[in-house]
């Protein structure tokens, strides 16, 4: 298992390419956070998204915050409480589009994404991380600031740009070579299956 540092955005794919199912992954810069209601906004309703997406760390996300106002132009501005992670499998379908369409690098959540990913991922150049369910204390720690809200009237389903630092450990659960460790957990457990219904 290799230890990579990864500052998102990306902007050199071999970034991405050197990562393997399994390695260990910290992560800097700004990661930006997505849940169902943005995605169905952009493919289902045809909606651009305002923030630019190429080279781009996704985390599903729906973080608990706090407003503390707007700023000159309107916006709000808020402060975390706690931002952790939502599961992931359900959102499949928007993972081809994200590569192909705004060049998202990396999506991240909980529980991993089904072999159906599998294929898009490695064709487009895309890894998913997975992360440790109930961490969201620290990762709320390990993320420095929210930079930018868009999309408010969907709260907590924004748009949320957020500037991380030491984010992690993650672990590439898919890599873009076909590798994925969910597909292996999958294969071995169902070898396993056989092997014991086979003793009865």
């Amino acid at each position: 298992m290799a230890v990579h540092q990864v500052t998102f955005p990306v902007a050199d794919e071999r970034e991405i390419l050197k990562l393997r199912a399994g390695d260990e992954v910290i992560v800097q810069g700004h990661i930006i956070g997505i849940r169902d209601r943005t995605q169905i906004r952009i493919f289902d309703e045809g909606v651009e998204p305002p923030m630019d997406l190429a080279g781009s760390f996704l985390l599903h996300t729906a973080p608990n915050v706090r407003k503390l106002g707007t700023d000159a132009a309107g916006r709000g501005l808020y402060e975390k409480l706690c931002i952790g992670t939502t599961t992931s499998a359900r959102m499949v379908r928007f993972t081809e589009p994200l590569g192909e369409r705004y060049g998202v690098r990396a999506i991240c959540g909980k529980g991993g994404f089904p072999d159906e990913a599998i294929e898009p991922m490695g064709r487009l150049g895309m890894v998913y991380f997975a992360i440790v369910g109930g961490a969201a204390a620290l990762e709320t720690t390990q993320i420095e600031a929210i930079e930018e809200v868009a999309w408010e009237e969907l709260m907590p389903e924004c748009l949320w740009k957020f500037r991380v630092r030491d984010f992690g450990p993650l672990t590439v659960g898919i890599d873009a070579h076909g590798g994925s460790l969910y597909h292996d957990v999958q294969t071995a457990a169902n070898d396993k299956l056989k092997e014991i219904l086979a003793r009865l």
